[in-house]
């Protein structure tokens, strides 16, 4: 145990104590390092990232993704702790969606030059994979939108739709496949609020917003700068590293963590407590009973899982000449090229499932037999081609359900306990289940602590402000 950490006048802004390694955890540390506080980052895995994270699958012997993570132009905040710890050029952009039909028909969504919301219109109107009336449902439901419809909290997404009258093309094509799959949830599932969120940000406030980002290296090499990034502040990692028991001493105010493996406690002045929802129930029985315990315990056990599947497949030649795509009308929802985006050898395609419980409950050899089947389907050349290695990933905690109703599930950064706060994507960011609110989370924790400290730093990065028409339609 590094015991510098206990010694509150090294720090003019006191120390800290970030428990959890995933986005929101190194989030809330980075900007609390950088604000001047000593942080310890405490993880139990042995490697950083929690569910946005890569590591070596003794299956194939190869360095994989627990699932593809990819960002918009809208994720302010995950893009601001990126640039933090200088891995922001190892994100590639694009503004374009590849859809492929089963035979191989592709077509594409994304920007043009006109100004938003108009940008994406052209090729809207253009797409193959959608009939004239799927065009005019989409068009009449993101007008909806645009006019200020689709924003009542207790709404589901699939009522909504219903009520604006759409297609069974645009149901399909669109809604239940680029939407949830983006929510990760059934459109039954998802408040419509959070589903016009995504509308907006992806193809209406402005092409930037709506630009695609897919990390060119393995997740977890996203985050290797993030120990010297903190030690270089005065503070460091602790991974395999279990947090058993937290008390509050009043005398000193300060948090005293017994980690397991560790002689000496851990005191600090603060904690922020940076887990899924289900890791924070966990520990919120080792933490003092206080007014506000009770309703926090109620929050977290409020919310519900859904999975996201990915199937790894290396091939013996090259199926493709995409770098990613949507897939339409089978189990599969994308595909990633990572012998392309990660300049990885062995034709390596990475095939995502989202929000299916049903595929996730498949035994390994029939999911992955269904993965190669559909592949085929939609790159012919995978039909010729043998399968050299294959691994499935179940991320059967992906994300949290966002139904109608779930913000008031979803706590402030603020606990019931002194010098406590909280991150998370499942706290109250505004935003679904997605890195870019664990990192939004992180940010607000950090400005919490700041504030009642009596720190300067401010680290919650506003979102884009909307370009073209939209800075006159969303006055």
């Amino acid at each position: 145990m590094d015991t510098r950490l206990h010694n509150r006048s090294q720090s003019a802004s006191g120390t800290v104590a970030v428990i959890g390694g995933g986005v929101a955890g190194m989030s809330a540390a980075c900007a609390l390092g950088e604000a001047g506080y000593r942080v310890q980052l405490i993880e139990r895995r042995g490697y950083l990232g929690g569910r946005a994270s890569s590591y070596l699958h003794p299956g194939v012997n190869e360095v994989i993704d627990n699932c593809q993570h990819a960002l918009i132009g809208a994720y302010t905040n995950l893009i601001a702790f990126y640039q933090r710890i200088g891995v922001a050029d190892k994100i590639h952009w694009t503004t374009n969606y590849t859809m492929i039909e089963p035979g191989g028909r592709r077509s594409s969504l994304g920007a043009s030059w006109l100004p938003a919301p108009l940008h994406g219109l052209p090729k809207l109107l253009s797409c193959g994979a959608f009939t004239a009336g799927d065009k005019v449902s989409l068009v009449r439901a993101f007008t909806a939108i645009l006019l200020g419809s689709g924003n009542d909290p207790h709404e589901s997404l699939g009522a909504w739709l219903r009520r604006q009258g759409q297609s069974k093309g645009a149901m399909e094509r669109f809604w239940r496949l680029v939407i949830a799959s983006a929510l990760n949830s059934d459109i039954d599932q998802i408040g419509v609020n959070y589903a016009s969120m995504v509308i907006r940000g992806l193809f209406m406030d402005s092409a930037q917003a709506g630009a695609m980002g897919m990390s060119t290296v393995p997740l977890s090499q996203l985050y290797a700068g993030v120990p010297e990034f903190l030690s270089a502040r005065g503070g460091r990692v602790s991974l395999n590293a279990n947090v058993e028991r937290l008390l509050w001493d009043q005398s000193s105010k300060q948090w005293s963590l017994s980690i397991r493996g560790e002689d000496a406690e851990l005191r600090c002045d603060f904690v922020v407590l940076a887990l899924p929802f289900e890791g924070c129930a966990k520990l919120l029985p080792l933490l003092p009973a206080v007014e506000g315990k009770e309703k926090l315990t109620q929050q977290v056990e409020s919310h519900t899982h859904w999975p996201i599947c990915s199937a790894h497949l290396w091939f013996d030649r090259e199926i493709t000449d995409l770098d990613h795509a949507v897939l339409l009308d089978r189990e599969l929802h994308w595909m990633y090229n990572q012998s392309k985006l990660q300049r990885r050898p062995g034709n390596y395609i990475e095939l995502v499932q989202s929000a299916s419980r049903a595929y996730a409950a498949l035994p390994r050899e029939e999911a992955l037999a269904q993965a190669v089947g559909e592949v085929g389907e939609f790159f012919p050349e995978a039909r010729s081609a043998r399968v050299v290695k294959a691994a499935l990933i179940k991320e059967v905690r992906a994300t949290f359900g966002v139904p109608p109703g779930v913000d008031s599930a979803r706590p402030s950064a603020r606990s019931p306990w002194p010098n406590l706060f909280l991150a998370g994507d499942w706290i109250a960011t505004g935003w679904p289940s997605t890195m870019e609110s664990a990192a939004r989370s992180g940010h607000i924790a950090a400005d919490e602590l700041c504030a009642q400290s009596g720190g300067t730093g401010r680290f919650l990065t506003p979102d884009l402000k909307p370009q073209g028409l939209m800075r006159f339609l969303s006055l």
